[in-house]
């Protein structure tokens, strides 16, 4: 039986649905590590079931690094306007422009092999394709333009 503060906790933390987080609680025997990695594994699996989605709603989201100098622009799409209101998905376009700026990739796949700047233990692959399951809908990085005083 799944503990109720572990449960309510890893709800919390994960955004998933109730009774998935109660099955990993259940088939972790109430170990909240193991049941965060069942459900990352999870969301991974579900993620990769949605990548053929088009993805025609989204946001434009900009970020400029504290001292004025550099700067990111980073189009980011999804299957719905109601998903892309999310605080969640909002969250995620923000993550991205600042790895953006701070990491100057040369392209998107080149970002999303990147380490999380958050989170040397996730790629930005990972971040999305957790947002992807949390969210329930396909996301894609569509593009960015980085700048730099100078360049």
């Amino acid at each position: 039986m799944a503990d109720i503060e572990l449960l309510k906790k890893l709800r919390n933390e994960t955004l998933v649905s109730i009774a998935d987080c109660r099955k990993a609680l259940d088939e972790s025997k109430n170990d909240y590590k193991k049941a965060l990695d069942i459900l990352r594994k999870s969301g991974l699996e579900k993620a990769a079931k949605k990548a053929d989605r088009a993805t025609p709603q989204g946001i434009i989201e900009s970020y400029i690094h504290q001292n004025g100098r550099v700067g990111a622009l980073v189009e980011v799409s999804c299957e719905t306007d109601f998903v892309a209101r999310t605080d969640v998905f909002k969250n995620l376009v923000h993550e991205v422009c600042m790895q953006v700026a701070a990491m100057d990739p040369k392209d998107v796949k080149a970002l999303l092999k990147q380490e999380y700047i958050k989170d040397s233990s996730r790629t930005m692959e990972d971040l999305v394709k957790e947002v992807i399951a949390k969210l329930g809908e396909n996301i894609v990085l569509k593009r960015f333009q980085r700048f730099e005083v100078g360049e």
